[in-house]
């Protein structure tokens, strides 16, 4: 018996195919941050820049900002996951 990554169906997984998996998890997560950021920002973070820190207002404000678009990302990811082929 050998050991080593499966699909779905038992087929080993080749290397070639973990690095391209892992590259497009990855290239996934930088781009769900950069919306994340661009989002929050574009949303709590005001025009004119008065002060070189974040106010309460504006701390207070992406704090939520995130809260809620990792619970909506979490939620989403759950409904496609559980998604059945041919379902819904």
């Amino acid at each position: 018996m050998s050991g080593g990554l499966r699909t779905a169906d038992g087929l080993p997984v080749e290397k070639e195919q973990i690095f391209r998996m892992a590259q497009q998890e990855m290239e996934y997560r930088v781009d769900l941050f950069n919306k994340l950021t661009q989002t929050c920002f574009e949303k709590c973070i005001e025009r004119k820049y008065k002060e070189s820190e974040l106010n309460v207002g504006e701390n207070s404000c992406i704090d939520r900002c995130v809260a809620k678009y990792w619970q909506v990302t979490g939620i989403v990811g759950t409904m496609l996951g559980s998604s059945k082929p041919g379902g819904m």
